[in-house]
């Protein structure tokens, strides 16, 4: 997809006459068994240092590569997931740079020729969807009373999926939502936890500011930001930044920054490279990869129901709310279970709503590894008493909306008030309601 020299129109914020352009670089590690070009283990969170290591990811002379397949079908799951085009004919290249933490002195990744291309979410444009190695880790510590950097080369060559975006964004708010869809497709489709706190998802921003319809010319990068509220933080201040050097009349170098949130700002770790800094060639080591259309189409054909299907079904089939929905949506584990849950309250009469209800508030899925066991718990407190649970909560809702003020006093931290409403919903259910029950579903309708 060709880079568009204009901003689009439809989705800007202004910042005292300037427009943020952002774009974003999400990289992902793959939960792959093995790691992208040898057989050491992929899982290298908390372990000792250096010990899944070997000549290949150590990057010892004589050591050849071999490509990790399952890391490949993981790669193009996320392309077609967003609608991208995946290349027939693709291929691996060397991405030199000298950093302690890549121990050949270059990085296999991919140039030209990306797995797959295109692609959106909504409004925003997906450029590239590239697999590389991952680095090896760098870990600051202070021993014998110096600072010092030690290595750990057990997370050198992990599969690394990297999504690069066109620079759609104008919104930190928007780059923070988006993110966060793409952690939750990449869980859907299996493919990685995606744990920020784990860095097996981390973040890039490209930032710039404009005065006109025109991307700038320039751009800062923001490295490596491994939590969702840092990352809108560090956008917000760079933003600010750039906004006070330009209409100081200084021009804005580009580079690349870390943030630092003890002190609230972002800093300069070095200048930002360009393509041709990097010397890129083909990968001598790595045949090409080929790709048939039938492949392609399997592949497509294997893939679940992604996060928006699901959202709009809980919306639209079942009458959960919106903020509920979100909720559930978070677990593919709760999401089945709401769904078995809601398809046997259907044959008793217990609505989804309800089910949902008390899984948001009540955390009651917790409680039941089945969703039998929830709806057999429901039945039970409303067997009881002979009140159906529709009926106990079609009366909560009518007691709630009809008495406004004790309503008032409970929001004001009066919950001795909530006696007197369960007197009420007892009254309308005359006398055959399960008191925990009510004030379960009081609660929850109190706290709306």
């Amino acid at each position: 997809m060709k880079k568009s020299n204009q901003l689009r129109k439809n989705n800007q914020l202004r910042y005292k006459n300037f427009t943020a352009v952002i774009g974003l670089e999400v990289h992902i590690e793959l939960s792959t068994k093995s790691k992208m070009f040898c057989g050491c283990s992929a899982d290298h969170f908390g372990r000792l240092p250096n010990t899944q290591v070997c000549p290949v990811c150590l990057g010892l002379p004589g050591a050849l590569p071999y490509v990790n397949k399952e890391a490949l079908l993981s790669t193009l799951k996320l392309g077609l997931a967003f609608g991208a085009q995946v290349n027939n004919f693709s291929k691996f290249d060397r991405k030199h740079y000298f950093y302690p933490d890549l121990p050949k002195g270059y990085q296999i990744s991919q140039y030209d020729i990306p797995l797959s291309q295109g692609g959106k979410i909504g409004e925003i444009r997906i450029r590239r969807i590239h697999l590389e190695e991952d680095t090896a880790k760098l870990v600051h510590q202070t021993l014998d009373g110096k600072k010092v950097s030690l290595i750990d080369f057990n997370r050198s060559g992990v599969p690394l999926v990297e999504l690069v975006t066109e620079p759609d964004f104008n919104d930190p708010k928007d780059v923070v939502g988006f993110v966060k869809e793409v952690q939750l497709i990449a869980r859907y489709l299996g493919i990685s936890s995606a744990d920020m706190e784990k860095g097996s998802m981390r973040l890039e921003a490209n930032v710039s500011v404009a005065k006109d319809a025109k991307v700038p010319d320039y751009k800062v990068e923001l490295k490596n930001i491994n939590s969702f509220k840092f990352l809108e933080k560090a956008i917000v201040l760079e933003i600010a930044r750039q906004i006070k050097l330009i209409t100081s009349g200084e021009a804005v170098v580009q580079e690349t920054r870390g943030y630092d949130e003890a002190k609230g700002t972002t800093f300069s770790q070095r200048t930002k490279e360009e393509a041709q800094d990097y010397r890129y060639f083909p990968e001598p080591d790595i045949p090409p990869l080929r790709f048939s259309d039938e492949l392609v189409k399997e592949i497509s054909r294997s893939l679940p129901e992604l996060p928006d299907q699901v959202r709009k079904h809980l919306i639209s089939e079942y009458g959960v709310r919106a903020d509920y929905s979100e909720i559930i949506l978070a677990d593919r584990k709760r999401v089945e279970f709401f769904e078995k849950a809601a398809g046997l309250g259907r044959e008793e009469n217990i609505s989804p709503t309800l089910i949902a209800e008390l899984m948001v508030n009540k955390n009651m899925d917790k409680d039941f590894p089945e969703a039998t066991g929830l709806i057999k718990r429901i039945l039970e407190l409303t067997r009881r008493q002979y009140a159906k649970a529709n009926a106990v909560e079609k009366a909560v809702k009518k007691v709630v909306r009809e008495n406004q003020k004790p309503v008032n006093d409970y929001g004001q931290g009066k919950v001795a008030v909530l006696g007197f409403l369960i007197g009420l919903v007892q009254k309308e259910l005359k006398g055959k309601g399960d008191s925990k029950m009510i004030k379960d579903l009081l609660v929850v309708e109190l706290e709306k």
